[in-house]
């Protein structure tokens, strides 16, 4: 077997020259120091164009960067691939659309849109939403309600209110003729309804009753329901309590046997539960009624699964992954993380496919996360994971083992600073044990990122008051680092690179030419 290679993404542990708010900086990382001090290391881009996003302004995501590490390409991903199918029509005339719209023509009944309610651009685009809304009403759709998540993660912790009054303010023209539309539930994205891996099927269960059921708190609109559990529970938008906008007690847009329902998030790994508890026969909680809809999601979030079973926007279809690479040249593999981002590094890396390309040389090994807030044990299971990929060197059984450690983005995504340097740190310390592993067995070790997020923790006012914490992504480039324990001449090419450039670069070490179609290896 080739010298194996060991590929390791700190998540969300971008690359931010300034200090303030920097906890990637401030942390004490002495692995990292020294990697870059001695090793070929630059600095790749993780966001916006060179991962299939529309623009250099929307930041990267977890999602599309394992799609762009393991398959080598850059895909239209996301909003682009959802704003080229509004812009071209083709959402429109989709089966799916016009099941939708014909449904609620039929029955004479509502059209339900629910999804995260911001501009963020990496699980929901409110243009989309607003479009989409225009677009039912010049078709004849009368009554529409809308389920918003308050997001506060990928945009400004506290900007709800932003995005409720550009909504609300659509809402009043289009209601001027002939057309009824209206907010009627919303909660924050992590209290419920937006869970992943099922990790926490409460939070989805807890959406059910807030959106479908209209059980829950009761106010007159969604400003006056986020100003006010803002002063009750201090929370930012991601933590605010589910609420039900009601008139006279009786809340203004429950789901019904013949209505129909969009969930306009593009992004999958927070969409595929609720969209089972709208299509699946059984879920692990108690739905009290299910009623008779027709259901979509913007995008099919799991093509293996076939989660939803109706989608308006086609994914894209990526093709000749690494992993079908080594599959042919019979190399065996090996991916490990704990529950938060297990999916990362095998259904997004392979391409959104669930399936193995080979039960016989892929191995995947995933670790429960803990049902806690990320802050309270930022180290998360860092050490757990640690453990695994030593065992998988150790075995000599692979040439190709990947890893994920979600500390840096999930406890990022917190906004508490001191949690975020704790995480970094535990990163740093996992990778001291792996180097001690990777020299042992004489590996080459690659250390990157899929984005940023702890690089930037806090987000100064323009009016001088005190800092305001920063809970999205960022665009900030990552590391690119290779260590060999034999010191052998590597060296970086000239030029810019993007995540897709990792793919060829972990082929040429494994000494395989890389497709044709694929990025150039950052390495000569």
């Amino acid at each position: 077997m080739k010298k194996p290679v060991v590929l390791i993404v700190m998540d969300g542990v971008g690359e931010n020259p300034n200090e303030f708010g920097n906890a990637v900086k401030s942390a004490y990382t002495p692995t990292l120091d020294s990697l870059k001090a001695t090793c070929p290391y630059t600095q790749i881009k993780a966001h916006g164009t060179a991962v299939g996003l529309p623009t250099d302004d929307d930041m990267g995501n977890s999602e599309v960067g394992h799609n762009a590490l393991g398959c080598g390409q850059i895909y239209s991903q996301g909003a682009k691939l959802v704003n080229e199918s509004i812009e071209n029509g083709k959402l429109y005339q989709s089966e799916t659309w016009k099941e939708i719209v014909g449904n609620c023509a039929k029955n004479n009944s509502t059209l339900h849109f629910l999804g995260l309610l911001s501009d963020g651009n990496v699980h929901s685009n409110i243009k989309h939403l607003i479009a989409m809304l225009k677009e039912a009403k010049a078709e004849g759709v009368k009554k529409v309600r809308i389920h918003i998540l308050l997001d506060g993660r990928d945009v400004p912790a506290t900007s709800a209110p932003v995005y409720v009054k550009q909504l609300e303010d659509v809402i009043a023209g289009l209601n001027e003729t002939d057309f009824d539309a209206a907010i009627a539930s919303g909660g924050g994205r992590m209290k419920i309804t937006m869970d992943r891996y099922e990790a926490n099927w409460e939070m989805v269960s807890l959406g059910w009753k807030t959106h479908v059921l209209g059980e829950g708190r009761q106010f007159e609109n969604a400003e006056e329901a986020i100003e006010t559990l803002r002063k009750e529970t201090g929370a930012i938008d991601q933590d605010l309590p589910p609420f039900i906008i009601a008139k006279n007690g009786v809340p203004v847009g429950t789901i019904e046997d013949g209505d129909s329902v969009i969930l306009f998030n593009f992004r999958g790994d927070r969409a595929i539960e609720i969209s089972k508890a709208f299509d699946c026969e059984t879920v692990p909680f108690d739905r009290k009624r299910r009623p008779k809809v027709v259901f979509a999601g913007m995008l099919e979030y799991d093509g293996d699964l076939k989660i939803p079973a109706k989608y308006l926007v086609s994914p894209p279809d990526i093709k000749n992954t690494l992993t079908e690479l080594l599959v042919k040249h019979k190399i065996k593999e090996y991916a490990v993380s704990e529950t938060q981002k297990f999916g990362h590094v095998t259904y997004f890396w392979n391409g959104n496919r669930s399936e193995k390309f080979s039960e016989e040389l892929e191995v995947y090994e995933e670790i429960p996360s803990d049902i806690v807030p990320f802050e309270q044990r930022p180290y998360m299971k860092s050490a757990e994971i640690t453990d695994k990929i030593i065992d998988a060197i150790n075995s000599e059984q692979y040439g190709f083992i990947r890893a994920n450690y979600p500390n840096g983005d999930m406890v990022g995504h917190t906004g508490v600073y001191a949690a975020a340097q704790i995480a970094v740190e535990m990163v740093d310390l996992s990778l001291a044990r792996v180097i001690e592993a990777v020299k042992e067995k004489n590996a080459y070790l690659i250390v990157t990122a899929d984005h940023g997020n702890a690089d930037e923790m806090y987000e100064k006012s323009k009016d001088g008051s005190a800092p305001k914490p920063k809970t999205a992504h960022t665009l900030n480039p990552v590391p690119f680092i290779i260590y060999d324990p034999d010191k052998s001449d590597i060296k970086i090419k000239n030029g810019k690179f993007g995540l897709a450039n990792v793919a060829a670069t972990v082929a040429t070490l494994l000494e395989i030419t890389p497709p044709v179609e694929w990025e150039e290896s950052i390495i000569e």
